[in-house]
């Protein structure tokens, strides 16, 4: 190959576009463009060839028939050393194109504005574009492709040394374009699954674009990064704004995110702790900060090295308590000044703002697990549950402070790994038994955990009881209430131990399974 004689450019995004074709300018590079780029450029003083020069066609149908030319795709897919094609590029009148700089309509952008119309997403579906881009990268064995701004210093780096680029360069930006219409293809696919309700379509095409690299995965021989979903809704973690602290490892995302889902279920000022993706300490109240202090004594042990979450604004009060132990994040909708201060002078600790979108209900979602071979994708858990739609199964009804406990309890068991088991008492847990092979097992841990204060607690279990032993072992601990989803064969025994010990037990009918 004899180096980049002909350019053809054709963006949307033109950061970066007028200095680049300059450049190319200067090195003798003829340059073809379309429509906008080519107005652009030609404003600026760079020599510019229009599109239908090229092809003896003018760009028709408000411009959705401009490149889709054999004057276009012959000059990109010729393989250059091919008696063949050499000679029905001659035949044709058809050149050679060598660089290929293009970007495409932007569809992510317009499918995101308020209001937008399905005339209007379909009008900013690019089609000429990719065309160009999968042509240009099929032939990277003579052809350079750029879809990225953030190339073009490269480029113009290789060009001012050899007149060309790599191989090996044309291979990576091949790759990158692929990618880049592969990931254009899944929005608009997953624009059309939406906008007919097709949650499970056969063919599932998901993209996410490289937010960090990560020092390691779960653990150090594991290699990792982080990846954002393109429509990521403001108020997640992946469009948190990370305001201090030493960067963030694939734990801490997991755990944080685990600790945001929990303190969004509560519209009170709520503050969870986590570790190793369970709650350790959920507690609400009055103020933050006595939210904090709660969760803070739901275990003083556990929250130590932990990540805390909370629905409220951080105040300087809360700030001083929090400083006076060892926490790898705090992640809140923002900071008081004084608060950032007072958490900025420890160096590590990882600040997270959620901005004012935190409050806002999560949309539903899809949820995707990787399997050997495959994945499994899931709707998102999230179902609630109101007094009204419990049934009271117990001869005794709880009592209006217990129905308090046993709601709060309940949106704290959804979020542990099954099997789950929380004891709770005046806003805060007590006691978490989380991920046992068994129910009982988690009842020990939780009441254990307890201790004396389980006496006049309430206890959420995430899934039925198939038999009475876990009500054997909340009445010797002095629990008044349970909640539980019910739908046991042998649901009327728990029933009627609960009527021995005059435990109050409602069924939700609902189960929060989390694996």
């Amino acid at each position: 190959m004899s180096g980049i004689r002909r350019a053809l450019i054709s963006v949307s995004d033109k950061t970066g576009i007028v200095e680049f074709a300059k450049e190319l300018a200067e090195l003798g590079v003829e340059i073809i463009s379309t429509g906008g780029t080519h107005r652009t450029l030609a404003a600026a003083g760079v020599p510019v060839t229009g599109i239908s020069e090229v092809t003896h066609f003018p760009e028709i149908m408000d411009g959705r028939v401009k490149t889709l030319h054999p004057k276009i795709h012959g000059g990109l897919l010729a393989i250059r050393d091919l008696a063949s094609h050499v000679k029905a590029m001659e035949e044709n009148g058809i050149e050679a194109i060598d660089l290929v700089v293009v970007n495409l309509y932007p569809f992510q952008q317009t499918i995101q504005k308020p209001g937008v119309t399905v005339e209007e997403a379909i009008e900013n579906i690019d089609i000429g574009g990719p065309s160009m881009v999968r042509s240009a990268a099929k032939n990277h064995q003579y052809v350079t492709i750029v879809v990225d701004p953030s190339d073009y210093g490269q480029v113009i780096s290789q060009l001012r040394s050899t007149g060309n680029t790599t191989l090996e360069t044309r291979r990576l930006l091949a790759a990158k374009a692929f990618g880049h219409t592969a990931a254009y293809d899944a929005l608009i696919a997953g624009y059309f699954n939406q906008l007919l309700d097709i949650p499970f379509p056969d063919q599932l095409t998901v993209t996410y674009n490289k937010q960090q690299d990560l020092r390691y995965g779960e653990n150090p021989h594991q290699q990792a990064a982080f990846y954002r979903e393109p429509l990521a809704a403001a108020g997640t973690i992946a469009s948190a704004k990370q305001l201090h602290g030493k960067e963030l490892s694939y734990n801490n995302i997991n755990d944080a995110n685990a600790a945001l889902e929990l303190v969004r279920e509560f519209a009170e000022p709520a503050v969870v702790a986590v570790k190793h993706m369970n709650p350790c300490g959920v507690g609400i109240g009055e103020t933050i900060h006595a939210a904090y202090q709660k969760a803070y004594e739901a275990d003083p042990v556990s929250i130590f090295g932990g990540i805390v979450a909370a629905n409220r604004p951080i105040d300087k009060e809360t700030a001083m308590q929090m400083k006076e132990i060892f926490l790898e994040i705090i992640l809140a909708p923002s900071f008081t000044p004084e608060a950032l201060a007072v958490l900025s002078a420890k160096k590590n600790l990882r600040l997270l703002e959620l901005g004012d979108a935190f409050q806002a209900a999560p949309e539903e979602s899809l949820k995707l697990q990787s399997v050997g071979g495959g994945a499994l994708v899931e709707e998102a858990d999230l179902a609630q549950v109101a007094i009204d739609a419990c049934k009271v199964v117990t001869e005794r009804a709880p009592s209006e402070e217990e129905w308090r406990q046993l709601l709060f309890a309940w949106k704290v068991v959804k979020h542990v790994k099954s099997n789950a088991i929380v004891v709770a008492k005046e806003s805060r847990t007590l006691g978490v038994g989380a991920g046992q092979m068994n129910r009982v097992g988690s009842a020990m841990i939780a009441l254990t955990q307890a201790g004396a204060e389980a006496k006049g607690a309430v206890l959420a279990s995430d899934a039925f009881f198939p038999m009475k032993d876990t009500v054997e072992q909340a009445a010797k601990a002095g629990i008044t209430a349970i909640i539980q989803p019910g739908g046991s064969i042998r649901d009327q025994e728990s029933i009627e131990e609960a009527n021995k010990h005059g435990i109050a037990m409602i069924f939700t009918g609902l189960r929060h399974f989390k694996h």
